[in-house]
This record gives C-alpha cells, structure tokens and sequence, in this order.
C-alpha cells in the first residue's frame, strides 16, 4: 500500500505528464528531417502533425515477443512445405578426458 506522500507524488507526476504537450528532438539527421518534410506534403500535412501520426502509430503497435517471431518465420515458410527430419540420436553424456586422470 502506498502512503500518502508516495500517493500524491504519483498523482503530481501524472498531472505533470497530462500537461506536457510539447517535446523537442535535437540532433536529427537532415536526411530524417528531409524523409519527414516530404512524408508530411504527400500526406498533406505539417511536419509536426506528420511527426505526430507517426508516432500514435508506432505506440499503437503491440510489442513484439518471441511468439511474435516464431509466428512470422512459419508464415514465411509455409508455402515452401514442411521436411521430415530424423531425430538425433540420443546417447547418455561422456565424461571429459581430463576427468579420468582426476578420478
């Protein structure tokens, strides 16, 4: 249970969040800056709107998990058909070499 310091924290942190509504990229790459600016005219809008789109799309996607990837490889290979394989033969572990002269 939190204590009503940590609770209001929370609470200022959360009113501190619902009111940013701006943010500033620094350092972007003039070819990124260029991509956006042409991106943004095709689609007939600012930059920052653009930029805006791009993102609630991007956020909107859900993460991706290793389920994910098993999915999309079967997809990819389906077509192709499936190969029967042998299984390997299973035989009990060796000890290592150096181990006979320890024993």
């Amino acid at each position: 249970m939190l204590s009503t310091g940590a609770s209001r924290a929370i609470n200022d942190c959360n009113a501190i969040i619902d009111c940013m509504a701006s943010i500033t990229i620094r350092n972007l790459e003039e070819a990124t800056k260029r991509k956006l600016k042409i991106r943004a005219a095709i689609h007939g809008r600012s930059m920052e709107q653009e930029a805006r789109e791009i993102l609630k799309s991007a956020l909107r996607q859900k993460p991706r998990t290793g389920a994910d990837l098993v999915k999309a490889i079967r997809q990819r290979f389906a077509p192709l058909g499936g190969v029967e394989l042998e299984p390997f033969p299973r035989e009990p572990i060796r000890d290592p070499d150096w181990l006979k002269d320890w024993k």
